[in-house]
């Protein structure tokens, strides 16, 4: 009986073996699952297949800029003691790099080629986070010690690439989640809105006041909290006597991202 596709599909998806020794086992087993299950067992490759429902919190991330191009991967795993050893650091760069010769749609593959040099030899389960190509006139990046924070920051042709360095460490310590207030959904200003606006008419030291009165108030609590999540409005947190479109100008920017693992 011919093996199918969906067959080797799904002993993959059971075991996180590659495609290619999951059709090897289905073969030597005539296509029964459960005996190919047994051969891959017997060649001590079912480790893997332990590991596959583990939860991954651990991890470490590795950005790699090359002129206007950021490629960025993330790879999670089981234990500190793992994602904080050479081998695993390793392995980031040699994911990067198939990255690089293969591009962001590779991400499955990418999955596989770690699965099938990896997997085994690390005893843990191991998985794709984040697989993609940032591309800008400027790209800078910053990754933190431990590996586990990381940003990018995409800025305009001409902008101080040290300060939109410093831009990124920013990011992974202040954590915005939009680059100006005009980003921010009027749908979640408008439903902080009313959230303020119920707080305040159930607070004793408010009953008196107006409408009016109470709204303007919260439009003061509303710019507070655009201020608080929005790149350019922050303090620079290497100088807090700054906002961040004082330190760099404000128009440089194009966009950030942030990754934490």
């Amino acid at each position: 009986m011919a093996i199918t596709s969906e067959q080797i599909k799904k002993l993959r998806e059971i075991t996180w073996i590659g495609m290619m020794e999951c059709k090897k086992a289905l073969e030597e087993a005539d296509w029964d699952m459960d005996a190919a299950i047994e051969v891959l067992r017997k060649k001590g490759l079912s480790k893997a297949a332990k590991k596959a429902d583990r939860e991954t919190f651990e991890g470490g991330i590795k950005i790699a800029v090359e002129w206007n191009k950021a490629y960025v991967v993330s790879v999670s795993c089981e234990t500190d003691f793992l994602a904080n050893s050479d081998k695993f650091k390793a392995m980031l760069d040699k994911v990067v790099e198939f990255l690089k010769e293969h591009w962001a749609d590779s991400k499955s593959d990418a999955q596989e080629f770690i699965n099938k040099n990896y997997a085994l030899e690390m005893w843990e389960n191991l998985q794709i986070s984040n697989y993609e190509i940032i591309e800008g006139d400027l790209v800078a990046s910053y990754v933190h010690s431990n590996s586990k924070l990381a940003a990018l920051i995409v800025a305009k042709a001409g902008t101080d690439a040290e300060k939109a360095k410093q831009v990124a460490m920013h990011v992974t310590a202040a954590s915005p989640e939009y680059l100006s207030p005009d980003e921010i959904p009027n749908d979640t200003i408008e439903r902080e809105k009313s959230i303020q606006l119920e707080i305040m008419k159930n607070d004793p030291k408010m009953w008196n006041k107006t409408d009016d009165v109470l709204l303007k108030i919260i439009e003061g609590k509303i710019w507070k909290l655009k201020s608080e999540i929005s790149l350019l409005e922050q303090e620079f947190v290497m100088d807090p006597s700054v906002k961040v479109k004082n330190f760099i100008w404000e128009g440089n920017i194009v966009s950030f991202k942030r990754y934490s693992i």
